[in-house]
């Protein structure tokens, strides 16, 4: 090949190198701008939902004009109760109760030793004061000598609101249904676990109710509730599918905002002791206009 021919096909070569050059260049170019472009949207889009959420909020992150939390007192041991506490049973008197039955008559259950014992065929018992959102803790016994099985072993319950079942039960290699055992949310929710203690001996129920709401008679939002059984939990933050009802499924019917508390008298001498309750307030309002 004549050296002018080489030159002519090298210039070609480093002619169609360099148009690659400029094309990747071009190419990488455009990547950059659209990366560019799409960081800035982002960013953009971040400062947006910052700005409004700022808007939204009364208070400045770590902003120390924020009211301070109340203070509790907390009780000497983990089931006394709080300097806040409503104390519903001291294991005294039944002065905080009534019978559900004759127009809210007296409370006719034992009360002997620190504790009150059901008296079959007296009736529930019902707390003379209304609550809704709460903190219950509740001790309470089956008795030591086992009579019965399954549902007729050491039966009682907890009726937040006067209405939602957290079931009592002698549990303790018991055999029933789940949704009858101890801890369940009666015909709803089984608990997590058994943790049930032997017959005789004290448990203890640390209850969170949050109440359900209803507008013009519909229900706008649904109860839920934590249970925490001889310091396990066995309820978590679970959605209440209504009242408590026997073989049939739940459903809500409109109530007010605060029911009683009530134990129930299903038949067996079962006994409760150190009831107190702590009234909740909404959730912490962390926005403008709920704080």
């Amino acid at each position: 090949m004549k050296p002018q021919m080489i030159l002519t096909v090298i210039s070609a070569v480093v002619l169609s190198l360099m148009a690659g050059c400029v094309s990747v260049q071009a190419d990488t170019e455009e990547i950059n701008d659209k990366m560019t472009t799409q960081k800035e949207k982002a960013e953009s889009l971040n400062q947006t939902e910052l700005a409004e959420q700022a808007d939204r909020h009364i208070w400045g992150v770590h902003d120390e004009n924020r009211p301070p939390r109340p203070v509790v007192t907390p009780g000497m041991t983990d089931s006394a109760p709080p300097s806040d506490a409503v104390v519903l049973f001291d294991g005294t008197d039944l002065s905080s109760w009534q019978s559900t039955r004759r127009e809210g008559g007296p409370a006719r259950w034992k009360v002997e030793n620190g504790y009150m014992e059901v008296v079959k065929g007296t009736g529930d018992l019902q707390t003379k004061q209304s609550f809704g959102d709460c903190q219950l803790h509740i001790e309470w016994a089956t008795p030591s000598e086992v009579v019965g099985n399954s549902q007729e072993r050491g039966n009682s319950g907890v009726f937040l609101m006067s209405t939602y079942e957290v079931q009592v039960l002698d549990s303790y290699e018991n055999k029933t249904y789940p949704d009858g055992q101890a801890g369940a949310i009666y015909g709803q929710k089984p608990p997590l676990v058994n943790a049930s203690r032997r017959p005789g001996l004290w448990q203890t129920y640390d209850i969170f109710f949050r109440r359900p709401k209803f507008a013009d008679d519909k229900l706008t939002q649904p109860a839920t509730i934590t249970v925490v059984h001889n310091g396990v939990l066995i309820q978590d933050h679970w959605t209440i599918e209504g009242e408590t009802l026997f073989q049939q499924r739940a459903r809500y019917t409109p109530h007010p905002d605060k029911l009683p508390i009530k134990l129930q008298d299903h038949g067996n001498p079962v006994r409760y002791r150190n009831i107190w309750i702590r009234e909740l307030s909404e959730p912490e309002k962390f926005l403008k206009d709920n704080d």
